[in-house]
């Protein structure tokens, strides 16, 4: 891509496997090289997949900021000298037949999705995605010829090497942008040590603007649905009473819970991170799975989330 500032030509995903088998120095050489690096030291642009978007350029400016570099949203020459990678940009996934057998459809009612022991992962194809936080369309890409409906134990798909995140810093608070949807942590000097997109409330009075503080930090949560706020739910309407939806990936408030101290409002989760930072949600403030449990290993109770 060369419009992104590098000196030298950008590889595409489909380009990426055997290119990063042979590089002799580690080196980002590519959008996918860029947005895995980024999210292995807390920088998240989303789902990654390989394509310069905004979400992608948010993250570099932000990571630019916190190594005291001239925000330019591009890969230019001082940002990659501070962005040399830490690992080959992708690695491989075997799966076992107990991650498999989580594998289950996800029911599209409330009452269905009441009835089970958890809201695990609908496809092999969605739990490699969020496993590393990419776009399907990524993995699908760079798994080419893959069946994801009859994968077996020990079939091995090619997947970004991004499992684990860290995040150098400690944090202090936190800080909620409306205007750009991003979420960024910042340690005592007020430097930017992580950044997430985040999806906002779709109404302007569900947007708390001020200093709130966490409550509370929930991994794995239950949630609780309630029709009088779903009027539009044609099934709540009809069942007039609350459910419980228990845990897991699917679960509609995702892999975490952080409260917030106005009733109702916290930092959460969402089975369709690909939305984030896209769509708006009822009122609370929405990341990517990946991304809220990274944040989980970050908060604690008392900090002050600033919303601005």
């Amino acid at each position: 891509m060369s419009g992104c500032g590098a000196s030298r030509a950008w590889a595409s995903p489909d380009d990426a496997a055997p290119a990063a088998a042979q590089k002799p120095e580690l080196r980002v050489d590519s959008t996918l090289d860029l947005q895995v690096e980024l999210h292995r030291r807390g920088f998240s642009c989303g789902s990654i997949d390989g394509v310069m978007g905004a979400q992608t350029a948010a993250a570099l400016n932000a990571f630019q900021r916190s190594a005291g570099l001239k925000e330019t949203g591009r890969p230019d020459a001082p940002t990659l000298e501070h962005l040399k990678p830490s690992a080959p940009t992708l690695g491989s996934h075997t799966f076992t037949a107990v991650e498999l057998a989580e594998v289950h459809p996800v029911p599209a009612t409330w009452l269905e999705k009441s009835q089970l022991t958890a809201m695990g992962y609908g496809s092999t194809l969605e739990m490699a995605a969020e496993r590393f936080h990419a776009h399907p369309n990524l993995i699908r890409r760079l798994n080419p010829g893959t069946d994801w409906d009859a994968l077996l134990p020990g079939s091995r798909i090619v997947v970004p090497d991004v499992e684990s995140v860290a995040v150098t810093g400690a944090a202090e608070s936190i800080m909620i942008t409306l205007e750009t949807h991003e979420l960024e942590v910042l340690d005592a000097q007020g430097q930017v040590i992580a950044h997430f997109p985040v999806s906002i409330a779709r109404m302007v009075e569900k947007r708390p603007v001020g200093t709130l503080h966490v409550t509370v930090v929930i991994p794995n949560p239950d949630y609780t649905f309630d029709p009088d706020l779903f009027p539009e739910s044609e099934e709540g309407r009809a069942l007039g009473r609350k459910l419980v939806i228990p845990p897991g990936p699917n679960n509609p408030v995702g892999r975490a819970w952080i409260g917030l101290d106005r009733p109702g409002y916290g930092i959460h989760g969402t089975p369709e991170p690909e939305n984030v930072g896209r769509t708006e949600s009822h009122g609370c403030f929405r990341l990517a799975n990946w991304d809220v449990l990274t944040l989980v290993g970050l908060v604690r109770v008392g900090m002050p989330v600033n919303v601005l």
